[in-house]
């Protein structure tokens, strides 16, 4: 992890240079998305098809994440609201050109089921905030990949 990145707090999310806010609905109940989100780590590997490790570090308040293709972030927890928000900021990575990062989960009840809003939000480069920009398209399809197989997994 050759990148140590800039420390931000929650509220980053809302003012970061480059934010991509996706959401969606889905059946399964916002307390067992949280537990997913927040408790089940490891699981994430089987519904985000992007993460190949996912696993706590630092006794719960950390994470550590892989992505295919090799990207690699050790993140620490910001917010874990139950059942409603949870947020983490990354400490290093081995992306390029990035500054700064973090990401939000917010969970509503809706129709039964839980609307799921995912925030991502960073700051870096010229050259990286330009090509963030042009990955949203992407970002959404995993997201709404990645939601879609949560949702397959906690009602299935």
């Amino acid at each position: 992890m050759a990148r140590r990145l800039r420390p931000v707090d929650s509220g980053f999310v809302g003012r970061a240079p480059v934010r991509h806010v996706f959401a969606r609905e889905i059946s399964a109940p916002p307390d067992a998305v949280f537990h997913a989100l927040a408790h089940d780590v490891p699981g994430w590997t089987e519904w985000f098809s992007a993460v190949t490790v996912a696993r706590p570090t630092a006794d719960g308040t950390g994470r550590e994440i892989r992505l295919r293709g090799g990207t690699r972030f050790d993140e620490t927890i910001l917010v874990a609201e139950e059942p409603s928000v949870y947020a983490y900021r990354v400490e290093a990575t081995n992306v390029p050109g990035v500054r700064a990062l973090a990401e939000e989960w917010r969970l509503a009840p809706a129709g039964g089921g839980t609307r799921v809003q995912w925030t991502f939000a960073a700051d870096g480069s010229a050259v990286f905030r330009a090509v963030l920009r042009g990955a949203r398209a992407g970002l959404g399809r995993a997201f709404r990949d990645a939601v879609t197989g949560l949702d397959r997994r906690l009602t299935g």
